[in-house]
């Protein structure tokens, strides 16, 4: 089975980019400002967004920049992949549900613990998508080539997935960064092949 990846999407504060080519430059060193200002230029309604913590949001956005333009976006589809993979989980919802608690005396923030497991991000894209196929975020020390494209290729062994949405989505103390991919079965003019190489070269001085 081969695989190819037809398109990407960057997002590190304050730069953002579409298959390498540049979207944006967003001067908002604070990244919650940062992330509305990309929402606002996405020109998105979508009022959960405001709802959502900064991994969530950040993803959430990547998924956008690649799927805009999509024809058969909000048809329920049970063809499709979320796979995501970051170092520190759900870290940064995590402290600020650690910190609810301790200023509301025991009393703590219910929609902070929404989020409290990183496989929420996924859950947001796919309910957006109306994707109903398999959604995974993994924990890594650092991004991995090699597990990326070997989890991925698993992902494909179910014959009904036709494609993935496959991202490393990080968004703890200053970081907001995320490289995302859509990988797919199909061939394309400008398609880049789904190998440990080509992965390599895309994250690369990105992450």
């Amino acid at each position: 089975m081969e695989l190819i990846i037809s398109k990407y999407s960057y997002i590190n504060n304050p730069l953002v980019s579409v298959n390498g080519k540049p979207f944006a430059t967003i001067n908002e060193p604070e990244k919650g400002k940062f992330l509305t200002a990309l929402y606002r230029k996405l020109n998105l309604d979508y009022p959960k967004f405001f709802k959502m913590d900064t991994l969530s949001k950040l993803a959430f956005l990547a998924s956008e920049l690649i799927l805009k333009d999509s024809e058969q976006r909000f048809v329920p589809r049970e063809d499709g992949a979320i796979i995501c993979f970051n170092r520190s989980s759900s870290l940064e919802a995590d402290t600020l549900f650690q910190s609810s608690l301790a200023e509301d005396h025991f009393f703590p923030s219910p929609s902070i613990f929404v989020y409290t497991l990183p496989n929420i991000a996924t859950g947001e894209m796919a309910i957006r998508n109306k994707f109903l196929g398999e959604t995974a975020f993994y924990l890594s020390e650092k991004c991995d080539p090699e597990q990326i494209f070997r989890t991925v290729n698993v992902a494909f062994q179910n014959n009904k997935i036709n494609f993935a949405l496959v991202s490393w989505v990080e968004s703890v103390e200053a970081a907001c960064v995320t490289l995302m991919l859509l990988v797919e079965k199909k061939t394309g003019k400008h398609a880049i092949p789904f190998s440990i190489r080509h992965i390599v070269e895309l994250f690369n001085n990105r992450l």
